[in-house]
């Protein structure tokens, strides 16, 4: 009897290498297999004669196999294994490519079940590649006449294998708790746990699978919001905020001598983010702005209010290059203003006057420093603040929800510090509510008026010869050059483009070397997508892609964005060599936008938040069934964690579901 902690390695049919496979894709128990849920499913459930089968339309036939035989194609070089089945009104060829191991499988006589589409060729209509399945006592079927599950697997491991420890392993989600609130099952109608279970892997009617499928979409969202509330909650419990009262006069001064106009968008983030300084809770919001919006500034107001209101502010960005940068920006915005600056980051100590770390630690501790700019060291236990009254990240999707939960967690006595997130990757509205419903939001879309439109051109590959031609010439102009490529080595029989192709670059260099593109000791810059976020290179005018086809349009927008930061005229040149018309015309898209958040839902819509986001957030879960862009179901999520908290704030009343939290926190990557 399996129940849910029984090994997989105790499963009969699972043998060493078998158990291998399985633990690579997280596999190790029952109850993982449980949770293992299909990405798509193939649509066998039509079972027809085989006198009724239409050439490309999915089907499933029931019949004797009769003939089976293996052979050699010569000509493509391919074992083909080809069968015929037969039932009492026709029959059909089979064939199947490199899948010698069928002739010991089958015997003729069985009676099969095949699904697949049949094609039409000079050899008439044949089933290619069918999945076969051999008739059960039962009559019941896995793999062929029904929807049939198609799972995340690896090389050596066979969806038929999945399918059959699955199978094995549903007699266990009995044994399963229902988490969900009763009231909550109620509400939305949902089916009991173990029953969702089994209609997910094996549906058995539509109507039923699109109720087992709101279950989980539902679960997954909710357990997001349920946690980004309990974080919200547990940030204000700790105590109230400074109150930062808006400092009109050193605001207004501020505006009036910046060289540049703000945008309406950056008055309207500035303005809400100054009204939350104001108030006795906390703030707790995200700037979200696009590439070359001009976030900075906005928060460069927030920081000069706190500091003339009396406290201090400090800022945690991903990189050395970045710190220093904000450092230095941060020096020329509060030129003339009381604002003193330092820079503390693992090999870096700034400040006016010296470069002691443990002068700079002293003078924060006494409240002597009223910003400090850093990196990640900016968390450790030895950094003090005398009275620190905001906090600001800069590129949080680079930090861990708990690295910036430390950082809050900065302020002296039973006061809060303000919190300020940043990030110039656009998110979409739906997945901001998902993936940082923790926090308030704040926009920023226009950039500042007179940035010149980034020229962004696909180019053919008989134009590559001209498109080298146009960038020697940015280069003999004094401009500098980007080089993204996808690949970080030449793959074995591959035409695409490396990076250890282009240039032999040591590993472990990467901030050196931005470093001294910046100081302008090199030309071109050939990268893979670690070219940071946020840097400012003023001189480089063009970016060049190879295998554009390789990135997703949010970020292409993220590499396009690291030019046109001048007066110079700038250019965005993708290369690609792919054929296929849906990849052309995603590339013609992004060729023809240039809104950050457009392209950013585009993406979203066309890949979806595990390809989009996936790979870049921290503390976020990977998402089996949830839909990000169904926005309704979003909120429909925050608005029920909202009231589970409200009625039963420690979950006290709901200790399966406080114990599921713990669980799902340790498949969450936090740090």
């Amino acid at each position: 009897m399996v129940n849910l902690e029984t090994p997989l390695s105790k499963f009969p049919t699972v043998k060493k290498a078998i158990f291998k496979k399985l633990h690579s894709l997280g596999l190790n128990k029952a109850q993982d297999l449980l949770y293992h849920f299909p990405f798509r499913y193939d649509d066998f459930s039509k079972t027809v004669a085989i006198r009724e089968i239409m050439p490309e339309v999915p089907v499933t036939i029931h019949g004797r196999l009769q003939l089976l035989t293996n052979r050699r194609s010569f000509a493509a070089r391919k074992m083909v294994t080809e069968g015929i089945i037969a039932d009492e009104g026709g029959q059909i060829k089979a064939v199947w490519f490199n899948q010698p191991y069928l002739i010991k499988n089958l015997q003729v006589g069985d009676e099969l079940y095949l699904a697949g589409k049949a094609e039409l060729n000079k050899y008439g209509l044949q089933l290619v590649n069918p999945v076969y399945e051999k008739e059960r006592k039962d009559g019941s079927t896995l793999n062929t006449g029904r929807l049939v599950p198609v799972y995340p697997t690896t090389s050596g491991l066979s969806q038929k294998q999945i399918r059959f420890l699955i199978k094995t392993s549903l007699d266990a989600a009995t044994l399963l708790p229902e988490w969900l609130p009763a009231k909550i099952v109620k509400q939305f109608n949902f089916l009991p746990l173990a029953e969702s279970l089994k209609e997910v892997h094996f549906p058995t009617g539509d109507k039923k699978f699109e109720q087992v499928k709101k279950r989980f979409q539902f679960e997954e969202l909710f357990l997001i919001q349920l946690r980004n509330e309990l974080w919200r909650q547990d940030l204000f419990k700790s105590g109230g905020a400074v109150n930062i009262k808006f400092q009109e006069e050193a605001t207004r001064t501020f505006v009036e001598h910046l060289p540049f106009k703000l945008t309406t968008d950056q008055r309207s983030a500035a303005w809400e983010i100054l009204q939350d300084l104001e108030k006795g809770r906390p703030m707790n919001r995200l700037l979200d702005g696009d590439v070359g919006s001009g976030k900075t500034v906005v928060a460069a107001m927030a920081i000069l209010n706190t500091v003339v209101g009396g406290c201090q502010a400090t800022l945690m960005a991903p990189t050395e290059i970045l710190a220093t940068q904000h450092y230095e920006t941060f020096i020329r915005f509060f030129e003339g203003f009381p604002v003193r600056v330092g820079l503390l980051t693992s090999h870096l100590c700034k400040f006016a006057g010296g470069d002691s770390k443990k002068e700079l630690l002293d003078k924060s501790k006494l409240g002597e420093i009223d910003l400090l700019v850093g990196t990640h060291a900016l968390v450790q236990d030895k950094i003090k603040f005398k009275k620190l009254g905001l906090a600001i990240v800069d590129e949080q999707h680079r930090f861990g929800v708990e690295q910036r939960h430390k950082l809050q967690k900065k302020g002296r006595g039973t006061k809060v510090p303000h919190f300020l997130s940043m990030t110039a990757t656009p998110i979409p509205r739906s997945y901001a509510l998902s993936l940082y419903g923790d926090l308030d939001l704040s926009l920023i879309k226009h950039k500042p008026v007179g940035r010149k439109a980034i020229i962004t051109k696909l180019v053919e590959e008989v134009d590559r010869g001209k498109a080298y031609d146009f960038i020697r010439r940015q280069i003999k102009t004094g401009r500098q050059v980007f080089v993204i490529c996808p690949l970080i080595e030449e793959e074995e029989k591959s035409d695409k483009k490396s990076v250890m192709t282009e240039y032999k670059m040591r590993v472990g260099e990467k901030e050196d070397v931005i470093g001294k593109f910046l100081t302008r000791e090199f030309d071109i810059l050939v990268s893979t997508s670690v070219v940071e976020v946020g840097v400012d290179i003023p001189n480089a005018s063009v970016m060049m892609i190879e295998g554009a086809e390789k990135f997703g349009l949010a970020q292409l927008h993220q590499f396009r964005g690291r030019v046109g930061r001048s007066e110079h005229q700038s250019y965005c040149l993708l290369f690609s060599k792919a054929v296929n018309q849906k990849t052309k015309q995603r590339l013609q898209y992004f060729v023809e936008n240039s809104d950050g958040f457009a392209l950013a839902e585009k993406d979203l819509e066309m890949r979806g938040p595990g390809e989009v986001f996936g790979t870049t957030q921290h503390g976020f879960p990977e998402l089996k069934m949830a839909d990000l862009s169904n926005l309704e179901m979003v909120k429909q999520s925050r608005e029920v964690a909202k009231m589970i908290l409200e009625e039963d704030p420690a979950l006290a009343q709901n200790p399966l579901l406080k114990e599921k939290i713990k669980d799902w926190e340790k498949t969450v990557h936090l740090e």
